[in-house]
C-alpha cells in the first residue's frame, strides 16, 4: 500500500516562534518512520504550509499514485492549505491528532514569563485546533475520511479500517 503523508502549518509562524518548524519536522519524523513500520510505502510531502507546498504536495500524491493520505495536524492550520492537497488526489484521508506528550507540563510553561515562547510551547501542542475545522471542509469537498487522535503514538489500527 502506498501512503502519503504530510503535516501542516503556517509557514508565518517559523520567524515568529524560535524552533517551533525544527520541533514540528522531529514529531513528522516520527510519524514517518512509524507509519513505516507499518510495512508501507510512505510519500512524503512533508510540511505544507503554504499555497506552494499544497500545491507540489499536491503533485507529489498525484504522481505517486498514493491510495490514502495520512495528514499529521502538526498546529494550527488553515483548511486552504489543505484542501488543495487532497482534492487532486480524492483518495481518503487519515486526520492525525497525534500530540507530542500526554499532558503539557503547565509548572513549566507557566514559569516562562515569556509571551512570545509560551505561544510557541502551546502552538507545538495545538494539534486539536485544526480537527474540526478540517473535518468539515473534507465533509463539503466530499472526500473520505477519518480521524485518530492519541499521544505520541501510532497503533496500527490507522491502516486496520482505513478512512471512515
Amino acid at each position: 500500500m502506498k501512503i502519503g503523508l504530510f503535516s501542516i502549518g503556517l509557514d508565518t509562524y517559523w520567524d515568529q516562534f524560535d524552533g517551533l518548524l525544527d520541533n514540528l519536522k522531529g514529531h513528522h519524523a516520527e510519524i514517518h518512520e512509524r507509519i513505516g513500520a507499518m510495512g508501507v510505502d510512505v510519500v512524503d510531502a512533508g510540511m505544507v504550509d503554504s499555497p506552494n507546498n499544497a500545491r507540489l504536495g499536491a503533485d507529489l500524491f498525484k504522481r505517486e499514485d498514493v491510495e490514502m493520505i495520512f495528514l499529521f495536524i502538526s498546529t494550527y492550520a488553515l483548511s486552504s492549505t489543505v484542501l488543495p492537497v487532497v482534492q487532486k488526489t480524492r483518495v481518503p484521508v487519515v486526520l492525525l491528532n497525534i500530540q507530542p506528550v500526554a499532558q503539557l507540563d503547565y509548572d513549566r510553561f507557566n514559569a516562562m514569563h515569556d509571551k512570545g515562547k509560551m505561544t510557541g510551547v502551546w502552538l507545538e501542542h495545538c494539534q486539536s485546533c485544526s480537527l474540526p475545522e478540517l473535518a468539515s471542509v473534507l465533509n463539503r469537498a466530499d472526500i473520505p475520511k477519518g480521524s485518530r487522535s492519541s499521544w505520541s503514538t501510532i497503533p496500527s489500527i490507522f491502516l486496520a479500517g482505513g478512512a471512515q
